[in-house]
């Protein structure tokens, strides 16, 4: 006997920085309309960075969306909130180890606690796993000075799906990924948990071209922002996957153009995105029969393409390795010199002490202010010395654990035949792709 439901899931980066962002409580006032309107069963919220703004949409939403969540993280908070019909059992935060630099203060993201956020919901009798998450921004394709953080958050998100949702019916994942569909930390995370793109799996789609998110149309993007893809770039996703006992498929899925009419402004800069999510669920003897499924790579093949993506990634943390190695030899350097400073300030001024009756050769006032200097140099590079170093740890950390994943994956490839014909296409059930560590039949 086969069971039926469905899940519509909702996601959105709200760009709500209180004062800062354009019309934000307009915004959040229309957000909350659209959404006591809508049926949504879940609804994933990103830089949602005030809890004045998240307690607004939890009193506005009480009647559609009686359970909610706010993920706090960081100086100013994660950003990150959910709102679900179905009741929440259970919540946790992992917050990446690396987000950027505290210096880099006109971007942020160090500020924000970039983090993944877990509920555990309850769908009639399934257990449903809904991550949320927000990663590090691009700012320029060109030169991005920030790829190898978002490469390692994009390896931390994808061991925490992996080692939290073993128990789960169905795993949902919403957010906006600051990445393209090609790029590496997508590939990463696509290829080592089995997650599907509800853009890619489904069949009827209504919105902007491409599935483009952060697109030209929309009054508050700057063609500037966008760089070389004048368009849009498509960066936000709901992502999915079932289990051994449940499938899933994406039948519609569905993105705000820009404007929204009768309103003189969009929601956010960026696109919202609905997904409709159909559950299937399957008794214990159809499962062991086993039931015809999609036609799909050979596990040999999987396993030698995410070989080649942990090879990449691993190439990556390593180019991080080097640039931060760098940075904390140039801090250790500054502060060298700047202590040698501090050592001659402090000679020049036992001159007096040692030749009696010999007068100070500088000025108070500049001797006074060259010691501020000396004081103010050590104190930075010293808190920028401890920054790298931890900065360097996560990256060594990182690595490390790509070098063990990558020996386990080869040892996996080495295992399979030279040659199959018949017996290299793993079944799955349909809708579910093989996780990467799946033992092998």
């Amino acid at each position: 006997m086969v069971t039926r439901d469905s899940v519509r899931v909702f996601s959105l980066n709200c760009w709500g920085i209180r004062y800062l962002s354009k019309h934000c409580r307009q915004r959040y006032a229309m957000i909350g309309d659209m959404l006591c309107k809508e049926e949504h069963d879940i609804v994933l919220l990103q830089e949602v960075w005030s809890e004045r703004d998240y307690l607004f949409l939890k009193k506005k939403l009480a009647c559609s969306h009686p359970h909610s969540h706010y993920f706090k993280s960081g100086v100013i908070g994660s950003g990150l909130a959910i709102f679900s019909k179905h009741r929440i059992h259970d919540t946790f935060l992992y917050r990446y180890s690396l987000n950027g630099y505290p210096y880099m203060a006109h971007h942020g993201d160090w500020f924000g606690g970039k983090a993944v956020g877990m509920a555990i919901l309850s769908i009639g009798s399934l257990t449903a796993n809904v991550y949320v998450t927000h990663l590090h921004a691009e700012y320029c394709r060109e030169k991005d000075s920030y790829l190898p953080h978002r490469v390692v958050q994009a390896w931390e998100l994808q061991q925490f799906v992996r080692h939290t949702s073993a128990g789960a019916d169905v795993v949902i994942l919403g957010g906006d990924l600051n990445m393209h569909p090609q790029d590496l930390g997508n590939r990463l995370l696509m290829s080592y948990t089995g997650l599907r793109d509800s853009y890619l799996e489904t069949d009827k789609f209504d919105g902007c071209e491409n599935g483009l998110t952060l697109i030209a149309d929309n009054a508050f993007i700057s063609k500037k922002e966008l760089g070389p893809f004048e368009e849009g770039i498509r960066i936000d996703y709901i992502l999915f996957k079932g289990s051994p006992k449940m499938d899933i498929f994406c039948d519609s899925m569905s993105t705000t153009k820009g404007s929204v009419p009768d309103h003189p402004f969009p929601y956010s800069d960026h696109e919202a995105l609905t997904a409709e999510l159909r559950l299937e669920s399957h008794t214990l003897a159809e499962i062991g029969g086993g039931k015809q499924s999609k036609d799909q790579d050979s596990a040999a093949e999987k396993v030698a393409e995410l070989v080649d993506i942990v090879t990449e990634a691993r190439t990556e943390v390593k180019v991080g390795l080097h640039c931060a190695e760098s940075m904390r030899y140039t801090a250790t350097r500054t502060a060298a010199m700047g202590l040698a400073l501090l050592f001659l300030e402090l000679f020049i001024a036992a001159v007096p002490w040692l030749a009696l009756g010999a007068e100070q050769p500088f000025p108070r006032t500049s001797f006074y202010l060259l010691a501020v200097l000396c004081f103010a140099i050590l104190l930075t590079t010293s808190l920028l010395y401890i920054f790298y170093t931890m900065e360097l740890k996560s990256l060594q950390g990182a690595e490390d654990q790509m070098r063990l994943a990558l020996g386990s994956l080869q040892e996996k490839l080495r295992g399979f035949p030279l040659a199959q014909p018949h017996n290299a296409q793993r079944k799955s059930p349909e809708g579910q792709e093989p996780s990467a560590f799946d033992p092998e039949e």
